[in-house]
């Protein structure tokens, strides 16, 4: 069979750099800031050792838009067309993505999967009758079994499918415990150079090395009110061995990688197994640099100094808030002890950048918790830091929270977000959480120049070499500027008006 894998994206989620010449076919290399399709990526071998042809594409691409793949389907006439999406934001795209092939092409089935997807796969049927199927939760073992039961979808575990009128959903299968069977991600196919900038997608680039994302465990057992990658395999990590890492890190390595980012929910959870990675990395004299993200509270803590050795150059902590209270509402289960002793450990042991994720406009947070959350952060020894907006969306706790309330109706509501401020009496209004903000960041950035000033031109001198200095500013001055739409935020990702993973 011919498979089209197709990424899709919401356009405001990456950004374009200049193009070295003029792009004008889907075989064009071209630059883009974003984090590779690694979904598909990882899909396309799997689907390849089953004896199937993939065509792959990724929305960034200014050839690969939903009017040129239509225009491929027509052309090249692929047994099934499979879609994947990772949230809300990017589902009007998918939507209208789906409702274009059909129209082209609609003798050929299309299969949605994705997070968002998984979480509302009888919803998604019902609401758009373009898509056939939905495979929710992981796709390496489901979309090969879809590919040899196409004529026999009953039999399809993990399967939402439409037979006539009525919205089918198959029994599910066990989650996958042995992640070492699989190939690794194809990274050489898609025509697009990913490059390296702040995670959550946010417009500073960090290097133009060439780049590329690695996951090496799944899950996270951790229960933050705001996250939904718990849910998604019942609370449960897995992850590969070192030796399975280390042979993918080898391959990246010759292909000439030389910055990679871990996009593991939770990387720092199994020290005994950070410890052969990174000594794997020192011993085979792997060039590249690194990054990842984990908790503070984690016992993985204590290999920051291997870390250091085997050049992790970034490490993006979860901290979310500065006071207790907040922290214990979002139920991090963490304290500021903890993240003040892995921050300060991180920078110890050579970790070049150390980034925090933080919240405002949690429920019960007070004008007070959000200057204190800017205060602490500034205190510690973090290089780079985004402070974002809660929002809600389905999948979460708060989510389940909020329907319990009464201040959402999931029959309603499934396919959108909203920021907890416009919905939640107990979280602080928007204009007053934006005026926090603002106060806060002033107050941050005045500590980086008078108490930090070496650090804080280092960190503005390397964005500097690899963008105009017009666009530094703009960085800079972005938390000054009033919030009234989607704007960009890229973990996943723009500013903090858009619901994405946070580090746990």
């Amino acid at each position: 069979m011919k498979v089209f894998l197709v990424y899709v994206r919401d356009e405001d989620f990456y950004h374009l750099l200049p193009q070295k010449k003029p792009i004008t076919s889907k075989e064009d290399s071209m630059s883009v800031m974003a984090f590779p399709a690694l979904g598909i990526e990882t899909l396309a071998p799997v689907i390849r050792e089953h004896g199937h042809e993939v065509v792959m594409y990724d929305t960034c691409h200014p050839f690969m838009k939903e009017e040129h793949i239509a225009q491929d389907a027509v052309d090249q006439d692929p047994d099934v067309i499979a879609l994947s999406f990772l949230s809300t934001t990017s589902y009007e795209h998918l939507k209208s993505m789906a409702r274009k092939l059909k129209e082209r092409t609609p003798h050929i089935p299309i299969i949605v999967g994705g997070t968002f997807a998984t979480y509302n796969s009888v919803n998604v049927l019902k609401d758009c009758s373009s898509i056939d199927f939905v495979g929710v939760g992981e796709g390496e073992e489901l979309l090969p079994d879809f590919l040899d039961n196409i004529d026999n979808p009953s039999a399809v575990g993990n399967l939402v499918w439409r037979a006539g009128d009525e919205v089918i959903r198959n029994p599910g299968r066990l989650i996958i415990q042995d992640l070492d069977k699989f190939p690794y991600p194809d990274r050489q196919t898609l025509p697009i150079n990913y490059i390296e900038s702040l995670p959550l997608d946010v417009p500073a680039v960090l290097s133009m090395d060439k780049f590329c994302t690695i996951q090496t465990s799944r899950g996270c057992p951790y229960k933050c009110i705001y996250c939904d990658i718990p849910a998604l395999a019942g609370g449960k990590w897995r992850c590969r061995s070192a030796e399975h890492v280390l042979g993918e890190m080898q391959q990246l390595h010759d292909q000439g990688y030389r910055s990679i980012y871990m996009t593991d929910d939770h990387f720092l959870l199994k020290h005994r197994r950070i410890q052969a990675i990174c000594e794997g990395i020192i011993e085979r004299k792997l060039e590249f640099s690194w990054g990842c993200e984990g908790r503070v509270d984690s016992v993985a803590i204590n290999q920051f100094p291997i870390m250091g050795k085997a050049n992790c150059g970034f490490l993006a902590f979860g901290v979310e808030s500065g006071t207790q209270r907040i922290l214990d509402r979002l139920k991090k289960d963490q304290t500021l002890d903890q993240i003040e002793h892995a921050v300060k450990e991180a920078k110890k042991y050579g970790i070049k950048n150390a980034h925090g994720f933080f919240l405002v406009g949690s429920p019960e947070e007070t004008e007070s918790d959000i200057i204190q959350s800017f205060k602490f952060a500034a205190r510690l020894k973090l290089d780079t830091f985004g402070f974002n907006r809660l929002c809600v969306y389905r999948g979460t706790p708060l989510w389940q929270e909020y329907l319990t309330r009464g201040l959402i109706d999931d029959e309603r509501d499934w396919d959108k977000w909203f920021r907890c401020s416009e919905i939640d009496p107990t979280v602080l209004p928007g204009d007053v959480v934006h005026r926090a903000r603002k106060k806060g960041y002033l107050i941050l950035f005045a500590y980086r120049i008078f108490f930090r000033p070496i650090e804080t031109y280092k960190l503005v001198r390397k964005f500097s070499r690899y963008m105009r200095f017009i666009d530094v500013m703009k960085l800079i001055l972005s938390p000054f500027r009033r919030i009234d739409h989607h704007e960009s935020q890229k973990s996943i990702t723009k500013d903090p008006e858009v619901p994405v993973k946070m580090a746990s």
